[in-house]
Parts: C-alpha cells; sequence; structure tokens
C-alpha cells in the first residue's frame, strides 16, 4: 500500500486502521510523509507502518507516489489517499480482478465519507449517478475511463513499465489510465469495493479541486488524444465527456438564460433539471441498495450548484489550456 500524505495528520490514522482491518491485509503500508509540516508521518510511524519521506516535497500526488515505488517488494500495489478509508474487505473484492493476466489496474466504488454541506451533498449524488451508471456501462465495454486515484490496485511491473504516476499533468490517475490503454492493458472497476474519501466541505477546497480536475481532463486529452483513436469504445467515451465539458456546458451557462430573456420565457429554465429523472433514476437506485433513499432525495439539490459550478471550472479550463495557452501546472490540494 503506498499513501500518499502532506499535512494529513488529522485524518491519516483512519486511513492507516482501515487498511491494517482490511479481510485481505496488505504486506506493507508505506506512507510517503511529503515533507509535511505537521506530525504527518509521527501519526503513521505510531501506528506501524512504513515512512518514507523524499528530500524535498515532491510537488504532487503522482511525484510521492512514484518516490514510493522504489520501495514496493509486492507483485501487487494500492494507491490510497490519506483521507480515504476503505470498506473492510475492499481489498479482497478487488483481488480477483488480476485472476485475468492482462489486467493492470482495478478501481471500486466512490463515496463521500462525509454528507453535510452542500459541495458533499452535490458530490454524493454525483458520485451515486457516477459510478451506478457511467462506471458500470464503462465495465461493460471493458473500459472504465479512469482508475480512481483515491484508491486503485495495479500490478508493480506495470507501474515500474510506465515509470509509475506522471506528473506532467493535474490528473495523474487519467493519465495512468489512458497510457495503460494504450499499451494493450486492461483496467478493472469492481462496484462492491468500496472506498470513503473526505470530500470538499467549502467553496474554497472545492474550488482547488474542480480547478485542478478540470484542467487535467484537458491536459490528458490533449496529451492523449491521438492514442485514444486508437482505442475502441474509450475514444467514444472520452468525445463525450469533452462535449459534455465543453459545448453542454456552454448551452448551460450561456445559450439558456439568453433564450429566457430574449424570449421572456421563464419556462426555458426548466432545462437546467429536464434531465433530472435520467439523473433520479440511479442516483435512486444505488442509493437504495445503501439504505440512504432519504440522503439522496434531499441532496439532490445540491446536485444541481455542483454541476453548474463544474460546468463554469471546465469551460475555464478549455480557454486556458487551449485557446490561451496557459496551462495551469500548480498542485492544489482540494480538500
Amino acid at each position: 500500500m503506498i499513501v500518499p500524505a502532506y499535512n494529513e495528520a488529522a485524518s491519516i490514522a483512519d486511513t492507516i486502521r482501515s487498511l491494517q482491518a482490511q479481510t485481505a491485509p496488505p504486506r506493507e503500508i508505506i506512507v510517503v510523509d511529503d515533507c509535511s509540516t505537521d506530525a504527518t508521518g509521527d501519526v503513521a510511524r505510531g501506528l506501524g507502518t512504513t515512512v518514507v519521506r523524499p528530500r524535498a516535497n515532491t510537488g504532487s500526488k503522482a511525484g510521492a507516489q512514484t518516490f514510493a515505488l522504489r520501495h514496493v517488494r509486492t507483485p501487487l500495489t494500492v494507491a490510497i489517499d490519506a483521507d480515504t478509508v476503505l470498506a473492510p474487505d475492499a481489498l479482497q473484492r478487488l483481488l480477483p480482478a488480476f485472476d485475468r493476466p492482462g489486467v493492470a489496474a482495478a478501481c471500486g466504488f466512490v463515496l463521500p465519507r462525509r454528507v453535510r454541506s452542500v459541495w458533499e451533498r452535490g458530490r454524493y449524488v454525483e458520485y451515486l449517478f457516477a459510478f451506478t451508471f457511467y462506471k458500470q456501462l464503462q465495465e461493460y465495454y471493458g473500459k472504465p475511463l479512469i482508475s480512481s486515484g483515491c484508491f486503485s490496485m495495479y500490478r508493480t511491473d506495470a507501474l515500474r513499465a510506465h515509470g509509475g504516476w506522471s506528473s506532467r499533468t493535474l490528473a495523474e490517475d487519467m493519465d495512468l489510465t489512458w497510457i495503460l490503454y494504450e499499451a494493450g492493458r486492461e483496467v478493472r472497476f469492481v462496484p462492491e469495493a468500496v472506498c470513503y474519501p473526505i470530500e470538499p466541505p467549502t467553496f474554497t477546497l472545492m474550488r482547488r479541486q474542480l480547478r485542478r480536475w478540470s484542467h487535467g481532463f484537458v491536459q490528458n486529452v490533449r496529451l492523449h488524444w491521438r492514442g485514444l483513436l486508437g482505442v475502441p469504445y474509450l475514444r467514444s467515451a472520452v468525445a463525450v465527456a469533452f462535449w459534455d465539458a465543453t459545448v453542454a456546458a456552454g448551452v448551460y451557462l450561456v445559450l439558456l438564460p439568453i433564450l429566457a430573456l430574449l424570449l421572456a420565457s421563464p419556462w426555458i429554465l426548466l432545462g437546467y433539471v429536464i434531465d433530472a429523472p435520467a439523473v433520479l433514476i440511479p442516483v435512486i437506485a444505488g442509493a437504495a441498495r445503501r439504505g440512504e433513499v432519504r440522503r439522496a432525495v434531499a441532496s439532490i439539490p445540491a446536485f444541481f450548484v455542483l454541476r453548474t459550478v463544474n460546468a463554469v471550472f471546465f469551460l475555464r479550463a478549455v480557454c486556458a489550456e487551449l485557446l490561451l495557452g496557459r496551462s495551469f501546472r500548480v498542485y492544489e490540494k482540494g480538500h
């Protein structure tokens, strides 16, 4: 297990204890204390993990994870964020995916650990929708779009063959997933393997995360588009995602308000929620399996707030990265 950590003293103990409580316990837990200024290293060391510390801060989660890769001595490697806890059987659930020799990575179902603020509630619905519908569809076609950065398992030799996690984009998980596809390797999604990261509870923290995610997505599309053309289904999934982040976002943020004003018809604004039934069905289905229908229904309005904010950040990222040539490279913690 590799746990990259920078100033995570408040959350890393929960992460480590959830790893130590696994039904398929890891052989070793390696915590990368990436030159923290708090007690992250001391907390991790006190819980019996192996703590490694680079001479200088690596500048990104990708850098910290790759620094730790030299210390791995097992055929499988798990990368998990220092604010994420696992369901007790999460590792055991992922292991069978590697019975197929072509599988290089596998990821599980992601749900926020806390669902309180409007931003956490919006992300909760977003994850229920994505992992109950989109991710299941991607798994059906054998091409999950991303092996989630907060919790994924990899073949160690595949990681080493590609130099670990690259810091050339702000979305190292997407970059590595697409590299594996282009190399002819397989990636699996196992919905029974559940993890719970801490999502940004405030707009200040959500802004940092969305800025990183949106720029990282555009950077990866620009970097990989030629390679994606040769990967069936994946090229379609990326094209749809890029369309949604650009044209659909433009319609959502610009066209609908303009039409409502020009035609003096507030009914046009129903376009903001016209797809609500399509969102509600997989969300309620996913929540019902967890006994959380009331929480999901109460969080639906927050989802539409977050979706609007998402659209703003993705349009800004597209303009900056592709039109203005202003690539954003500073890794900011979003939680």
